[in-house]
C-alpha cells in the first residue's frame, strides 16, 4: 500500500525548512527570522480553522487557485490558457475588481486557507492585485509568472512582503526555453534569479513537463544550476494538449515514471527546498484534489470552477463568499458521484473526463 502523501503538510513544513536554512546562512536577514516566525504560528492557526469548519461539515482546501488576468506579455508555443480562451488580448472586460480580489484574500485567511496560487496570464501585469494580496500575511502567495517583467519596483515589493513567492516559468535549458516561450526569455529570468538571490528574496521555478523534456528538467544536473541561482522549489505541472497537434508533448506513463522517480530522490538530497507535481502527487492523495477537496480554481472572471484544466462553473465569486462558491451546485456533484476518487494514475483526472463533468454541470443548471 502506498504511503499517503500530504501536500499541504508537505509545502507547510517545507517552507518552514527553507526559510530556516536561509536564516542560518544569514543571521544578518531579520526580515526572514520575522517571515518564518510569523509563518509557523500563521500555519498552525490556518489547520485549526479549517479543523473547527470540518468539524461542522464544511471541508476547506488549504488550496486556492486565482486566475488573476487573462493578459501576457508573451506569447508561448501551445500555451493551454490562450487555446481555451482565459488568456488573450481584450478578455478582461469583466474580470475581478482590484477590492473583490482583496475580499477574497481576507476572506481565505479566515477560512484557513494556507495558500493561495496566483496565475494568469501573468499575473505579475496586475501589481494591483499583488499589493492586495501582499497586505494578507497569513497566506502564501506563489505567483506563478514568467518573470520577464520583475523590475526593481517588484523586487522592493516582494522584499518587503515575503509572503508573495515568485515562481519563474523555464522550461529547461537555453535552447528549451526560447523555443516555447521566444528569443532572449531564458538569459532574461536568469538575470532576474540572480538579482532575487542578491537580495535574499525566496523564489521558486514552475517547469511545463513534455515528452521533450522530462529527463533534463527533472535531473540533478538541471537543478544544482537553479539552486546555485537561489531557486528554493519546483512545481512541475505536465503539459496538457491544445489541439491534436500538441498531444505528443503530453506525457506519457513512460514520463511520469521518469518525473515521479527523479522527484523523490530531489526531495531527499534537497532539504531545504520543495519538489511537487501537478496532477501526479494527487495519486497519493487517494484521487483528484480539485472542486474544493483539496483547492479550487477561481477564473478571472470569477467563476469557481472545479481546476484550471476543468473551466466549468455554475457559480461566481462577483455574487457570494467564497464558503458559497466551495457549496457549488456542480462541486457538491463532482463529489457525489465519486468522479475525484477515481484511479488516479497520473494526468489530469477531469481534464480527461471532460464530457462527464459537462454532463453533471448541465443537470445542475
Amino acid at each position: 500500500m502506498e504511503e499517503k502523501f500530504d501536500l499541504s503538510e508537505y509545502m507547510s513544513s517545507g517552507i518552514e525548512n527553507i526559510v530556516k536554512n536561509i536564516v542560518k546562512a544569514s543571521l544578518k536577514n531579520p526580515k526572514e527570522t520575522a517571515f518564518v516566525m510569523k509563518y509557523m504560528l500563521a500555519s498552525k492557526e490556518a489547520q485549526r480553522k479549517r479543523t473547527l469548519l470540518s468539524n461542522k461539515g464544511q471541508d476547506i482546501p488549504p488550496f486556492l487557485i486565482s486566475s488573476i488576468t487573462s493578459r501576457c506579455n508573451l506569447f508561448c508555443k501551445g500555451c493551454y490558457a490562450r487555446a481555451n480562451k482565459s488568456c488573450g488580448e481584450n478578455l478582461d472586460i469583466n474580470q475581478l475588481s482590484t477590492e473583490r480580489w482583496g475580499e477574497i484574500f481576507r476572506e481565505s485567511g479566515d477560512l484557513g486557507v494556507s495558500f493561495i496560487l496566483l496565475a494568469g496570464g501573468e499575473p505579475l501585469m496586475r501589481k494591483d492585485v499583488m499589493e492586495e494580496a501582499a497586505k494578507v500575511k497569513e497566506v502564501i502567495f506563489p505567483i506563478f509568472t514568467n518573470g520577464t517583467i520583475i523590475d526593481n519596483n517588484y523586487v522592493k515589493l516582494f522584499d518587503s512582503n515575503r509572503n508573495l513567492i515568485p515562481m519563474i516559468s523555464i522550461e529547461g535549458n537555453e535552447e528549451q526555453t526560447d523555443k516555447r516561450r521566444g528569443k532572449g526569455t531564458y538569459n532574461s529570468i536568469i538575470k532576474v534569479m540572480k538579482t532575487l538571490k542578491e537580495k535574499g528574496i525566496l523564489f521558486g521555478a514552475s517547469i511545463t513537463v513534455t515528452t521533450e523534456n522530462t529527463e533534463i528538467v527533472t535531473s540533478k544536473t538541471f537543478f544544482d544550476e537553479l539552486y546555485r541561482l537561489g531557486c528554493k522549489g519546483i512545481i512541475f505541472v505536465e503539459y496538457v494538449p491544445v489541439t491534436e497537434v500538441t498531444k505528443e508533448l503530453a506525457p506519457t506513463d513512460k514520463e511520469r515514471v521518469i518525473l515521479e522517480n527523479n522527484q523523490e530522490q530531489l526531495r531527499k538530497e534537497y532539504e531545504d527546498a520543495i519538489f511537487l507535481s501537478f496532477p501526479g502527487d494527487e495519486k497519493y492523495t487517494g484521487g483528484c484534489l480539485a472542486a474544493g477537496r483539496g483547492f479550487f480554481h477561481i477564473s478571472v472572471n470569477g467563476g469557481a470552477e472545479p481546476c484550471p484544466f476543468s473551466p466549468y462553473s455554475d457559480t461566481n465569486i462577483k455574487d457570494c463568499t467564497l464558503l458559497e462558491a466551495l457549496q457549488s451546485p456542480l462541486f457538491k456533484r463532482l463529489k457525489e458521484t465519486g468522479m475525484l476518487l477515481g484511479e488516479h494514475a497520473g494526468g489530469c483526472l477531469l481534464f480527461e473526463k471532460e464530457l462527464q463533468v459537462k454532463g453533471l454541470l448541465d443537470n445542475c443548471s
